[in-house]
């Protein structure tokens, strides 16, 4: 582990839908580039270099600026083999590492189990958001979830238990398929409890928050500002999760992605600022990914299903750059019309794990895949 005595903390940044990385780490001297993208691609005059290959989008700029401090660290051609375009079925192979079988135990709800294995703290694990995600449940695993800090603390008994119950609905609707309605009932009947009873110990953190950061109104600023206002009441939480919705752009994507990367890189960039204005930037590393990139072929509005993605891995205490190889952008090379992935995401998770959580990677990933050095001691 590369932190000093303070204890480490994960945030994990879900782009759901399918961020189409090669438009947020653009290819802008490749002529295949903008042969095969005449509608969506970023024109060469607005990227915002790294080198003489690949270069942000323009509307990412803050996040460049965080890049250029040395404290992003880009994970090119992130993926698994035979990558699933299906949202739901890929987004479970991230949350669970089990691209052949579907399990009942996400990869963060096993680190929790390792990091707290007496159960000494609901608050170990967090979700930022309506319901939970798979990568944090796992049976017996205690993880707390709350949709809004600032509106849950001000609810009354009635209305907390209201949300209580949405969000224990859709933690049913979205799982139930992929395991079966009686495995999640028995998860929430060995879990429920602990599920979201953290909730009620959060209502103190916004007392004792204070921060000259203005976050923007944008779901992601306000996500990240709940778990900045989390972390510095310190309250013990190791794991945090939260989503940054409506990157599925089959059409108007000139339009849409844009935005999304411009609150996407104004979140973080508020989200370390406000880190570093406590002195508390040395303890928190942020992983942002998405489920699958966009074919290579653009549709005339937009991007379809794809692979071959890309994440991201912010904090003062990471080793930045470019990390992995873009993925090869002749024809020749693609895989059914997609970007073939250049490293596997369960490197990338057990570097995380080990590296920086002192989790014993086998804990929560089967096999062994290559990890990246993220950190510079």
């Amino acid at each position: 582990m590369v932190h000093g005595s303070k204890q480490p903390v994960l945030v994990i940044v879900q782009l759901t839908g399918g961020n189409d990385f090669m438009d947020t780490l653009v290819p802008y001297t490749s002529d295949v580039y903008y042969d095969n993208r005449p509608t969506v691609a970023v024109g060469q005059d607005q990227v915002l270099p790294i080198d003489d290959e690949v270069g942000f989008n323009p509307s990412a700029g803050l996040l460049k600026e965080l890049y250029d401090e040395g404290s992003v660290a880009i994970v090119q051609g992130i993926g698994y083999p035979d990558s699933s375009r299906s949202h739901f079925r890929s987004m479970d192979i991230w949350h669970t590492c089990e691209p052949e079988e579907i399990v009942n135990e996400g990869w963060l709800g096993k680190a929790v189990r390792e990091l707290d294995p007496h159960k000494e703290n609901v608050l170990t694990g967090i979700n930022i958001g309506r319901g939970l995600p798979r990568a944090m449940a796992a049976p017996g695993v205690p993880v707390t979830s709350v949709g809004n800090l600032d509106s849950y603390g001000i609810m009354g008994g009635m209305a907390e238990e209201r949300q209580r119950e949405e969000a224990l609905e859709v933690f049913k609707s979205m799982y139930a398929q992929a395991i079966g309605t009686r495995r999640v009932h028995e998860y929430l009947m060995d879990t429920a409890h602990d599920v979201l009873v953290g909730a009620d110990m959060l209502k103190a953190a916004p007392d004792r928050y204070s921060s000259d950061v203005e976050y923007a109104n944008s779901p992601i600023a306000q996500s990240l500002r709940d778990v900045a206002r989390v972390h510095l009441a310190g309250l013990g939480a190791r794991v945090f999760y939260t989503q940054h919705g409506g990157y599925d752009t089959h059409a108007s994507q000139v339009a849409r992605h844009p935005v999304l990367l411009r609150d996407l890189s104004a979140a973080i960039s508020d989200f370390i600022r406000d880190l570093r204005d406590h002195d508390a930037s040395d303890e928190v590393v942020l992983m942002v990914f998405s489920e699958f990139g966009r074919r290579f072929v653009d549709n005339g509005s937009g991007t379809d299903h794809g692979a071959g993605g890309g994440a991201f891995i912010v904090g003062d205490r990471v080793k930045g750059g470019l990390y992995s190889e873009y993925p090869p952008l002749s024809p020749d090379q693609w895989v059914e019309g997609d970007l073939r992935h250049t490293i596997d995401f369960r490197g990338v998770y057990g570097t995380l794990l080990e590296q920086w959580l002192g989790v014993d990677p086998a804990a929560a990933i089967r096999g062994s895949f290559e990890g990246v050095s993220l950190f510079a001691g």
